[in-house]
């Protein structure tokens, strides 16, 4: 009798051990979810990110002839978002050539990256933040980085060889034209008048080139150039509207037509810290606009805030002495916070050289940016709606070059419904660069830029 209670017990808990091997052994044999897989092509770099539920461990090599990076990452199943990574290169990546993805042992999957060029691969994890759960980044540098400065020398001269094909195309039609066009018919010849001695006019004096100031003539040839730095970008959308507008998008659209704008003037040339939809640190922005010596720099946003009541375009600049107001602090902090989103590889960031750079903001940059940030924001106010009538301040990081004045635009409120509705309209974004490049060209006609050399 005393053996059958014992015999249920045994039974019980052979059962109940049971369950829990069933109930634990589909996680321990799936490992990590892949949640989402993503490429972000552009010519500074390409990235790709693997998004999983947890945290994911990876060993990289490099292999020459042909080049390619070869990743194994632990403790994961091939699955079919994992598989999607091979549709999401496209053809015109500067420097993934293909992707090719497999289970090379148990719970080791291994990813091949066949590289258009040699590059300097970086592999790290972020730990979750914002909408993202954990990622594993693969960040593949070029070995020869772009120069800024060279891209805006190429860019100058292919605009300029335009310019001439298109003056001979409409000079040839010119000639075409009048070469077709019928005689007109003879003239009578009108009687010779008489001869005029002709009264000597009193010499005109000759200004020779050697004669003049070399200082002037720098000044008069200066190209001036306005670094334009759209918001966000790649893993970082920015703020997102009520329908969805990202601002990263809206930025980049706006910037690139203000490049536009800037560029057709014959004494101005824009660079942009990126032309597509990827991310770069705020640091290597201020480095950027430096590399290239430009004389402006404005970064270009379209911000949200905790209500959606919250409206107007603002400009701010520099603060050495804390916020104007808790706004403008709670913005600068927000926008501060990119790179914790757009994710930063800490372990290859000079940290010595970031704080060195970004602390070295100066009493004169701080008022140049002043006087800019208040013509700018004087011609927005024509456009639309002000949050502020006046440019505050904060300690944005992205406006701490030393030397360049520095502003930052927040465009509208675009966790506001209406402006949300204006940002996404071809023809508000037309009347806000207007007021951008009025605004750019009036501080410029006041404070001319000082001669320097310059190598474009």
């Amino acid at each position: 009798m005393t053996t059958r209670p014992t015999l249920k017990r045994r039974t019980f808990l052979h059962g109940a051990g049971s369950l829990v091997l069933l109930l634990t052994a589909p996680r321990i044999a799936h490992g990590a979810t892949i949640v989402a897989v993503r490429v972000w092509p552009a010519t500074d770099y390409t990235r790709v990110t693997l998004e999983s539920d947890t945290q994911l461990a990876a060993r990289h090599f490099v292999i020459a002839d042909p080049h390619r990076v070869v990743i194994d990452i632990d403790g994961l199943e091939l699955s079919p978002t994992l598989r999607d990574i091979v549709g999401k290169v496209q053809p015109d990546d500067p420097h993934i050539a293909g992707v090719r993805v497999g289970q090379n042992q148990p719970r080791v999957v291994r990813l091949v990256i066949d590289l258009k060029q040699a590059v300097t691969p970086q592999v790290f994890t972020l730990a979750p933040v914002a909408d993202y759960q954990h990622r594993l980044v693969f960040d593949l540098y070029p070995l020869v980085p772009p120069d800024p400065l060279l891209a805006l020398i190429r860019e100058k001269e292919q605009a300029e060889k335009q310019a001439r094909a298109a003056m001979e195309d409409a000079l040839g039609d010119f000639i075409n034209r009048m070469e077709r066009a019928p005689a007109p018919p003879p003239v009578a010849a009108a009687p010779a008048p008489a001869p005029e001695v002709p009264t000597p006019a009193p010499a005109a004096p000759i200004t020779r080139k050697s004669e003049v100031d070399p200082g002037t003539l720098k000044k008069i040839d200066r190209l001036i150039i306005v670094a334009l730095d759209p918001g966000h970008g790649g893993e970082d959308p920015g703020a997102i509207g009520p329908s969805g507008l990202k601002e990263k998008d809206v930025v980049l659209a706006i910037a690139r037509k203000l490049r536009d704008r800037i560029n057709a003037e014959p004494n101005m040339r824009a660079m942009m810290t990126r032309d597509a939809d990827f991310f770069v640190p705020l640091h290597q922005r201020v480095q950027k606009a430096r590399r290239v010596q430009a004389d402006l720099f404005i970064s270009i946003h379209a911000d949200a805030f905790i209500t959606p009541k919250a409206r107007g375009a603002s400009v701010y600049a520099l603060s050495e002495r804390g916020a104007t107001s808790t706004a403008a602090r709670w913005i600068a902090n927000k926008e501060n916070a990119a790179d914790l989103v757009g994710g930063v590889n800490i372990k290859h960031t000079d940290q010595h050289v970031v704080r060195a750079l970004l602390d070295m903001s100066t009493t004169a940059q701080i008022n140049d940016s002043l006087r800019i940030g208040s013509e700018v924001l004087g011609q927005i106010g024509r456009v639309g709606r002000l949050h502020k009538k006046q440019v505050e301040q904060a300690g944005f990081a992205v406006l701490k070059a030393p030397d360049i004045p520095s502003i930052l635009v927040e465009t509208a409120f675009i966790s506001n419904p209406e402006e949300e509705a204006k940002l996404r309209s071809a023809a508000y974004q037309d009347q806000l660069v207007d007021a951008m490049m009025t605004g750019i060209k009036r501080y410029f006609s006041k404070n001319p830029p000082l001669a320097r050399n310059r190598q474009i």
